[in-house]
């Protein structure tokens, strides 16, 4: 984000509803002289104006929606108010459809929207789980011989076999997994790039180049109409729909494919490795799903996705969602005019004490009780929820879920370290090493 220098205050503008409590100047300047990050100074806004409130890191006044009542009305009740600009990976993933705005986007959408759920979810279903039956093997390996592991590594991996055989029909081969370390590496170089969108693209072009050079060869393959050998995947859609849509260009299908790439591998990465963390620290967590129910059974795998759940909660795969409010509107009884940027925080929300009693603890029963969770929609929005909600939700849960039913009643996890923060990017993501051990499981 462009930080710029700036205070202000708030005017009464026409409109029913009151102005949004804005924090004061000096709380914004103590933020800044520590250098912390953006969601500290969120997390500070919300504890001193509530649910919806106001700052100012410039000229241009931001509201900050938490409350879920007012995360409901801006995301799912009228989206064409709230709008998405510019997608701060759009350098990564150009138009593809979680950049895309407009006509553009619902087109987009239409065409992926089937992939996702129902007959296209099963057309997957075999992919992931040869994808967690590789991983499985992969850390049978590491148990015999006592080697060490990098979580993350792993998550990503596995998370990228799993997309890459989706999309292609082709399980993931060593030399395409350490080509495509670049989307890994651009994501996480977005928030510190230049603002200078030229200079930004200059300082990642290698890593882009190794990733339109993956994309072209996948495209020219799928084209060629060379199936893998799960057969014709995702890839083969997008190809096959520049035949009656030609805006479906070959620039069009390779944003398309990283956008698949990167939002299909990385939040489900980055989750596995917080849920591993999380269990190193309640390793009772585990036995708990495990002791749910037989292996295959319903009980078990709800008690599996419970975990999952769990985790999303405290780290949600889309921690910030920045909208633009295209007219004046009231929100939760406060007057938003249009032009005002808004940030919505699934993160802050789901730490929200009097939502989710003991935020900060470890519970996936939240998930299995009755009254567990909060009832209201806009209380638990790992993925965004209304029109523009991550469309892979169902992708994402289902490939975690498999894994994990794989990985847990066989190996346990000792860390040797364990990051000390997060680092809030594209993802919230571990800040520091994941090293671990194969332990025997006590269950």
């Amino acid at each position: 984000m462009d930080i710029e220098a700036g205070t202000g205050s708030l005017a009464r503008v026409p409109g029913a509803g009151r102005p949004v409590p804005e924090a004061e100047p000096a709380l914004v300047e103590r933020w800044r002289s520590a250098g912390g990050e953006l969601v500290e100074l969120l997390s500070r806004v919300r504890a001193h104006c509530g649910g919806v409130a106001a700052f100012r890191l410039g000229p241009a006044r931001t509201v900050l929606v938490t409350d879920p009542q007012a995360v409901q009305h801006v995301l799912a009740r009228h989206p064409e108010r709230y709008v998405k600009r510019s997608h701060r990976a759009r350098l990564l993933i150009g138009d593809g459809v979680l950049a895309a705005t407009g006509t553009a986007w619902k087109r987009q959408r239409r065409l992926l929207q089937s992939q996702f759920t129902g007959t296209g979810m099963r057309r997957y279903e075999q992919r992931i789980t040869e994808a967690a039956r590789t991983t499985a093997a992969r850390w049978e390996g590491y148990a015999r011989t006592g080697q060490t592991l990098d979580v993350a590594r792993e998550m990503r991996r596995f998370a990228l076999d799993a997309i890459w055989r989706s999309l292609t029909g082709h399980a993931l081969d060593d030399g395409t997994e350490r080509e495509l370390a670049a989307v890994t590496a651009v994501a996480a170089a977005l928030p510190t790039l230049p603002a200078d969108g030229t200079d930004a693209r200059d300082a990642v072009a290698a890593d882009l180049a190794r990733i339109d050079a993956v994309a072209r060869h996948a495209i020219d393959t799928a084209r060629a109409g060379v199936a893998g050998h799960d057969g014709p995947g995702l890839l083969h859609v997008l190809v096959d729909a520049a035949a009656e849509h030609p805006e479906y260009t070959d620039r069009l299908i390779r944003d398309e494919l990283v956008t698949l790439l990167t939002a299909g591998h990385e939040t489900t990465a980055t989750t596995l490795t917080w849920l591993y963390l999380l269990l190193d620290q309640y390793p009772a967590a585990r036995e708990q799903a495990l002791a749910a129910g037989g292996e295959g059974s319903a009980p078990r795998r709800q008690a599996v996705q419970a975990l999952v759940h769990e985790t999303l909660r405290l780290y949600p795969a889309a921690w910030i969602l920045p909208r633009h409010a295209t007219e004046d509107d009231t929100v939760a009884r406060h007057t938003v005019t249009a032009g005002t940027d808004i940030l919505v925080c699934p993160y802050l929300t789901h730490r929200d004490p009097e939502l989710w009693p003991e935020p900060e603890r470890f519970d996936p029963r939240r998930f299995t009780v009755p009254e567990g969770r909060p009832a209201h929609p806009g209380a638990y929005l790992p993925f965004g929820i209304g029109p523009r909600a991550c469309l892979g939700v169902q992708f994402a849960l289902r490939e975690s879920t498999v894994l994990l039913e794989h990985l847990l009643p066989v190996h346990a996890l000792s860390f040797h370290s364990r990051p000390t923060k997060a680092a809030y990017g594209m993802t919230v993501r571990p800040d520091g090493p994941t090293t671990a051990s194969l332990v025997p499981p006590l269950t």
